[in-house]
């Protein structure tokens, strides 16, 4: 029985040295991922954008633009139907069908997800996990588990993919409770492009005939 007891406590015990090490690994790589991406001042990404869910057999992808200012919380992301434009302050959400612009305050809470924060959604709340390497397309990605330290969160699980040598994020699937996945894949990252201030404001001049709702 001593023998059996002991068996199994160094089992345990190694099992709980190896997840430790996980979260080592899984915290230098997203720290290495991130200071990259704060070096870098405005970066152009085209992504796609899927949402499934398997039980109520849904699924759905579209693509899309993003311009993020990578220091500050300004973004301009554009798709088929709509565009939201943010100056770190304000985010006016463009509905193309209906011509119209609503404008709110930038929801900073921690449910608010787009895909500007894709970038930088592991820097803080969660615990960080790195589960294995894969190959894809001749790249090695390490594959990170993130985990809401806010157990009151809609999501309970995000699905990091990170190319190990340009230590860049090429994919996120976030996880909710309702049985949604919502999947965002990089297809191209251009770092450093030159765009005017501008494009993280909205002018109105650029949209004759578009009606502006104040929902501040």
């Amino acid at each position: 029985m001593k023998k059996l007891l002991i068996g199994a406590l160094i089992i345990m015990g190694s099992g709980v040295a190896a997840f430790a090490q996980s979260e080592v690994k899984a915290k230098q790589i997203l720290a290495e991922v991130s200071k990259k991406y704060r070096s870098y001042d405005v970066i152009k990404t085209e992504f796609s954008y899927t949402l499934e869910n398997p039980q109520a057999k849904i699924k759905e992808t579209q693509s899309g633009t993003l311009f993020v200012r990578s220091k500050v919380n300004k973004y301009k992301i554009i798709l088929k139907g709509q565009e939201l434009i943010s100056d770190g302050k304000n985010q006016w959400t463009y509905l193309k069908a209906d011509k119209e612009v609503q404008l709110s305050e930038v929801d900073n809470s921690s449910d608010a997800l787009n895909p500007a924060k894709i970038f930088t959604i592991y820097e803080k709340g969660f615990k960080s996990v790195y589960t294995n390497d894969t190959k894809l397309n001749g790249k090695v990605l390490h594959n990170i588990d993130l985990t809401p330290l806010d157990g009151k969160r809609s999501f309970f699980k995000v699905r990091l993919q990170v190319d190990k040598l340009s230590k860049q994020i090429t994919n996120a699937v976030i996880f909710d409770k309702n049985g949604n996945r919502y999947t965002y894949t990089i297809k191209t990252f251009t770092p450093n492009i030159k765009v005017p201030e501008s494009t993280f404001a909205f002018d109105s001049k650029l949209y004759p005939g578009v009606e502006v709702v104040d929902l501040r």
